[in-house]
């Protein structure tokens, strides 16, 4: 029963032999040998040139599968990690150009109708400063309790336990604190 190869069979001239034939290119066997001893160093070289390691496993396999079927034109099978690499390197190259084109390609989102205007920030930074002038003028444990409470939105109990006073104390930090506030952003104004 004949051997049916994978790859081209060439006849070699008579001198040879009458009956001698070689293939010509890389077999499935040392392709598929070279594929496993060189994944790591191709998925590598892979993540040099790219981002993501989903995206470098993809292009690895995919050069696998593109040195496979064009592997008759290999004709030096020692060649054959040069192929594989050259290809990771060119699809490493075409998946950036694809993301690059498709950043180019989104649409730019439409501003917000309800975005505040430059003037309105404006306010916004003199209301801050103001306050943080009116925080530091209250007495350092009424300071100390309405940041935890408000900023930090922890409960009365929390800044108890934080500050290590009890919860009337924190209570009566916290409205006094809340009563010099007042005092002092109206102040301000």
């Amino acid at each position: 029963m004949p051997v049916i190869a994978p790859w081209p069979i060439v006849r070699v001239p008579s001198e040879l032999g009458a009956d001698a034939t070689m293939a010509v290119g890389t077999t499935v066997d040392h392709l598929t040998e070279t594929y496993r001893a060189h994944y790591r160093s191709l998925l590598g070289l892979a993540a040099l040139l790219l981002d993501d390691t989903a995206s470098c496993e993809d292009v690895v396999q995919e050069a696998f599968i593109r040195v496979h079927s064009a592997r008759s034109r290999v004709r030096d099978p020692e060649k054959t990690l040069a192929y594989l690499r050259q290809t990771v390197v060119n699809l490493s190259r075409s998946a950036l150009r694809r993301r690059i084109l498709g950043l180019k390609l989104l649409s730019k989102p439409m501003p917000l109708v309800d975005m505040p205007s430059a003037e309105e920030g404006a306010y916004e930074i003199l209301e801050r400063d103001q306050l943080k002038t009116a925080m530091r003028s209250l007495q350092r444990r009424q300071r100390e309790v309405l940041v935890l409470r408000y900023f930090a939105d922890m409960t009365e109990a929390q800044v108890a336990e934080t500050l290590g006073i009890s919860l009337g104390s924190v209570k009566a930090y916290g409205s006094r604190g809340l009563a010099a506030l007042r005092i002092a952003m109206e102040a301000t104004v």
